[in-house]
């Protein structure tokens, strides 16, 4: 019986938790993101609209993280993409690809509802998969040559593990 009412009292007071804070992004030009001139580039567009990169010619350090608004271990890895962006902006530069979208307003709005303010590419036709592969979220560390350091599959764990990837791949130390 004790044990029932501590469970009671557990659900009571969880129930009655504030939900967690809602952080407010923004879907960001494509202009800064660098690149070189490439034969048979993958040309993406910008999610908000506009001419985006090919994104196998983009320049380093960079890291690439591929997501779509209808995955849920993409969304559970955003805040620690976005606190890592935070320390990070000036040393690393960060894109994001949205890929396998029912349409633009669904990544733009997944952009808006967690707080991304990276600049991201949108795949609207799946031709990034000759680039990526398949499955999301994967995160990719394009070094200063433009070359693949890594590729991490899967959901980032947290923020050290971001960071160390970084240190480790890149040579950047946050």
């Amino acid at each position: 019986m004790k044990k029932l009412a501590i469970a009671a009292v557990v659900l009571l007071l969880a129930g009655c938790s504030s939900p967690a804070a809602k952080v407010a992004g923004h879907v960001v030009s494509c202009s800064t993101i660098e690149s070189a001139p490439i034969s048979n580039p993958i040309e993406l567009n910008c999610l908000d609209g506009t001419t985006g990169a090919a994104i196998n010619s983009l320049k380093g350090p960079l890291i690439i993280n591929v997501w779509g608004s209808w995955c849920g271990p993409c969304k559970q890895e955003i805040p620690i993409v976005r606190s890592f962006y935070k320390k990070a902006q000036g040393k690393v530069a960060l894109v994001g690809v949205d890929v396998e979208e029912a349409s633009i307003k669904a990544g733009q709005s997944f952009v808006e509802n967690n707080g991304i303010t990276w600049p991201n590419l949108y795949d609207s036709n799946g031709s990034s998969r000759a680039y990526f592969g398949m499955g999301v979220p994967v995160t990719w560390f394009i070094s200063a040559d433009g070359k693949v350091a890594y590729k991490h599959i899967g959901v980032l764990k947290n923020e050290i593990e971001l960071i160390t990837l970084t240190s480790q791949y890149l040579g950047v130390k946050l």
